[in-house]
């Protein structure tokens, strides 16, 4: 059995970027945890370290030598091996030469049920941890995620940032190997000012106790968020305020400090005047400050900024921040004042200046099909069609303010405020903002049907323009958010129960193409293309719900234009694959559409009763007619689990049917008969969801 020991590897350099830290973390200790496997050295546990200068694993119990192991070779088979003289041929000779024997002769045999061939087993001596992990961190450091590699010095070596040291320690020793240009060691660095000088590693597993007590680092990122986020909250309690924390602010903040230390900043009550996501967007963005509110939601006159230096004299150190925040938070208020002097919908003529796309025309012409497609949703829901078109025409009009062109986070957020200092209805003004939503996984949906309108009516223009220019999403790439888009619909759609076919609007939308600039000619596939690729999505909204993958392709495959309903549907199907009947169903729909394939004839639109030849055949007519009778009204009123469940009854009559009636009967009138009858029940199961898309 091999021994094992604790494995320290640790990369220190210049500040990483902050945004990065993690995604470089975890892409390490995976890539090193693949590469170990792959060699045969178990570990009990990979313990990843990520701060400002340095990228760290911890191994604990790691094997210090690969298993010996017997490879066998199999070469060529006996009767290509030896001539009919029983002399080795030429394969035979190359085989064992590629073995390193002097002879045939030092070759087995290895019989199968297949047949027999020459074979060689060779026996492989293990490696040794040091020998092969050098090799393994090379190999995990030229696969990390860095776009743009850089050099330093007189070296050939690129990293994201410039390597000072490398600690490469297995148990108490050193493993002596050179990385990116360094040698390696088992000294370490502490933090920059508090404790600049090297400290020696004696033990693996003291790494993080050692940084910690004597160097002024917290190396676990994890701990080192959460004593951030802890301090953060604690001074926001004291100004008996909350701390809004930003998890992806707070994870750059962790990444850009090793030893944390909160610090309560103040500004001027005045600025509270502007609009309280033009100080945060300020405060976040350019100062990585976290702001606080009151009970109410509203802003206080306060921040807490993250200090990496644990200073004598914090009042320094916060008057120095006050002193960097204040003419930011009056670049905001400038703006914000600037911006008031013109009314929005003056920005309207500015917009044609702008190219949104270069083949679909500027932003003004995309303002006007959204409009066209927002009137046309407005009217269907019976809502107020001129409110829809107002806000559709301004909601891209911020665009064109200073403080949009300051902080783009704010587009849609600023329309709002600038629509209802205009005196703009508050359902165009909220309609402005909202049209973005969702901007994210999990963000909230526009308030109401109008926002709801307009944002679909963006997000569709979007879709149909740039599939009509070939520019769907390929692979990772999506720089327009197409994918976005769709799931953002699917779930308007969805969530707010909006009673609109999804398809005619995308024909829609390809007509304003048509018809307004930049009078674009939208082919029908398109359509299609674009409706399929929205109805792809929804297999990524249900993603962390207990639906299967075919019981979503139960639904998807009729492609219903009618998205309200997808939810209702899918939970049906859901619930009916857990009857008893499901299976036999299911069974018989993939028969039925099977034979219905095949048939080379046309099937008649109605059931002819006189031409049933068995009581099968009547049983089945019966049970659909009845089931039809009890299914209408669920179906009109979307109950479709009630309805599946109703349908489940038709089990019975269906396997009689099978068991004794042959469908393909001779004689034509009968055999389309049958077909007529077996096309009904399909239908009728159709109208909720496809069951021979189920696999059982």
């Amino acid at each position: 059995m091999s021994n094992v020991n604790d494995l320290l590897i640790e990369i220190g350099t210049e500040e990483l970027p902050p945004k990065a830290l993690l995604t470089l973390s975890q892409a390490f200790e995976k890539s090193v945890a693949s590469d170990l496997n792959d060699a045969g050295l178990a570990c009990t546990n990979i313990k990843a370290f990520a701060a400002p200068r340095r990228l760290a694993l911890l191994i604990s119990d790691l094997d210090e030598k690969q298993a010996d192991r017997e490879i066998e070779k199999r070469g060529p088979a006996l009767t290509a091996a030896f001539g009919e003289d029983g002399c080795p041929t030429k394969a035979a000779e190359g085989f064992a030469r590629s073995c390193g024997v002097e002879s045939v002769d030092q070759l087995s045999e290895l019989k199968t049920d297949k047949g027999a061939w020459l074979a060689y087993t060779l026996h492989e001596k293990g490696q040794t941890a040091a020998e092969l992990v050098p090799d393994i961190i090379r190999n995990a450091l030229d696969k990390l995620p860095i776009p743009k590699r850089m050099r330093w010095g007189a070296g050939d070596a690129q990293f994201v940032r410039p390597v000072h040291w490398v600690v490469l320690l297995l148990g108490n020793t050193v493993i002596d190997t050179e990385i990116l240009g360094i040698q390696s060691d088992n000294k370490t660095w502490g933090h920059r000012f508090h404790h600049p000088a090297s400290m020696t590693l004696f033990d693996p597993a003291g790494y993080a106790d050692l940084l910690k007590s004597q160097g002024y680092v917290v190396a676990d990122f994890t701990e080192r968020r959460e004593i951030v986020r802890q301090a953060v909250t604690d001074i926001a309690t004291t100004q008996k305020g909350t701390a809004v924390i930003d998890e992806a602010l707070l994870d750059e903040v962790t990444a850009m400090v090793e030893w944390p230390v909160a610090v309560l900043g103040n500004f001027d009550k005045a600025f509270l005047d502007v609009p309280m996501e033009c100080l945060i967007s300020s405060m976040k963005s350019h100062q990585k400050y976290f702001h606080l509110v009151d009970t109410d939601g509203k802003l206080m006159p306060h921040f807490i900024t993250v200090s990496n230096i644990d200073s004598s004299n914090l009042d320094t150190v916060r008057k120095g921040n006050e002193r960097v925040i204040r003419p930011r938070l009056s670049d905001a208020e400038f703006f914000w004042q600037q911006d008031k002097k013109h009314r929005l919908d003056t920005h309207l003529e500015s917009l044609k200046k702008v190219v949104f796309q270069k083949k679909l025309g500027s932003v003004h012409d995309k303002s006007e099909r959204i409009a066209a497609l927002a009137k046309t949703i407005a009217d269907t829901l019976g809502q107020d069609s001129d409110a829809a078109v107002r806000a559709a025409q301004l909601c891209k009009c911020d665009l064109m303010s200073e403080m949009v062109n300051e902080f783009p986070d704010l587009q849609g957020v600023m329309g709002r405020y600038y629509a209802s200092a205009d005196g703009e209805s508050d359902s165009v003004a909220q309609a402005i903002e909202d049209h973005y939503k969702p901007r994210f996984a999990g963000d909230d949906l526009p308030n109401d049907i109008i926002g709801q309108a307009v944002s679909i009516a963006d997000k569709l223009d979007t879709l149909v323009g740039l599939y009509a220019i070939g520019q769907p999403p390929t692979g990772q790439k999506d720089p327009y958010a197409l994918r976005r888009a769709a799931l953002g619909i699917l779930r308007i759609c969805m969530e707010c129960s909006l009673n609109i076919n999804v398809h005619d609007l995308i024909s829609i939308a390809a007509d304003n193409y048509k018809t307004l600039s930049p009078k674009l000619d939208v082919a029908d596939k398109v359509v299609d293309d674009v409706f399929d690729f929205i109805l792809g999505r929804l297999a990524v909204y249900y993603s962390n719900q207990d639906f299967s993958a075919d019981e979503i392709d139960a639904i998807v495959s009729l492609r219903p234009g009618q998205f309200n309903e997808l939810d209702q549907r899918l939970r049906a199907v859901s619930a009916f694959r857990k009857l008893p009947e499901a299976e036999s169903l299911s069974a018989a729909n993939t028969r039925i559409t099977n034979i219905l394939k095949k048939s080379k004839q046309a099937i008649a639109d109605s059931v002819d009763t006189n031409l049933f030849e068995s009581t099968e055949e009547k049983s089945l007519y019966d049970a659909i007619q009845s089931s039809l009778t009890n299914v209408e009204p669920l179906l009109e009123k979307g109950d479709y689990t009630t309805a599946l469940t109703n349908l489940a009854s038709l089990r019975e009559p269906v396997d009689r049917f099978f068991d004794n009636v042959m469908v393909m009967a001779d004689d034509d009138a009968i055999r389309n008969n049958r077909l007529a009858l077996l096309n009904t029940l399909r239908q009728l199961f159709l109208r909720i969801a496809d069951l021979s898309r189920l696999q059982n």
